[in-house]
């Protein structure tokens, strides 16, 4: 089973995929796939500086500066996607291509770049807001207002809820959502029920 996971910053999409992970399945951690291609891929890093002049410096791309540019004007993150997601899709298709038994993608743009045609099921989580704001801020060491900033670019929840096939709404405590997951992928059938 391919299991698409997606929900704005911050919400707990990380819990799911762990314990996917430790039951034999395959992450595809789009996020972290693109911050590998920014390094590996000297295409994609001149794509993005021909777009948007000034946010590759020395090679490398300055995410705060380019963040500033694209968090704030909605066109521009819309062609910055569009010139990420086809480099993304093509490391995806090349994992999926060994055939796990489990694999789950993870992507906060799981529809707009058309990955959610490669899986069987879709799962939004969500969050409040100000608890993902608080997330992103220990995890990122950035602050409230650059965390409020990205959370507003992105889509609402509703929005992820209403194209997933199933919404896990993380809004108590680590132990509780946990729980939830669990029991989530023990209806799929990837976590045996004990």
């Amino acid at each position: 089973m391919i299991l698409g996971i997606t929900g704005g910053s911050g919400s707990g999409k990380t819990t799911l995929l762990k314990l996917i992970e430790a039951n034999g399945g395959v992450i595809l951690d789009c996020d972290a796939i693109y911050h590998r291609l920014l390094r590996d891929d000297k295409d994609l890093l001149q794509a993005i500086e021909a777009r948007f002049p000034g946010t590759v410096i020395d090679g490398q791309l300055d995410r705060k500066k380019l963040g500033e540019v694209v968090f704030a004007d909605e066109a521009a993150l819309l062609e910055l996607n569009s010139i990420t997601h086809g480099a993304v899709k093509r490391e995806v298709l090349r994992v999926l291509d060994t055939k796990p038994a489990h694999a789950a993608i993870d992507a906060i743009a799981l529809f707009e770049s058309g990955l959610d045609d490669l899986c069987d099921a879709t799962v939004s989580i969500s969050a409040p807001e100000e608890m993902r704001i608080r997330r992103l801020m220990a995890r990122e060491g950035i602050s409230y207002d650059y965390a409020q900033k990205r959370i507003g670019a992105q889509h609402p929840d509703d929005w992820y809820r209403e194209k997933c096939t199933y919404t896990l709404v993380n809004d108590g405590t680590l132990d509780a959502f946990r729980a939830k997951c669990i029991a989530f992928l023990q209806r799929l059938g990837i976590m045996e029920t004990e």
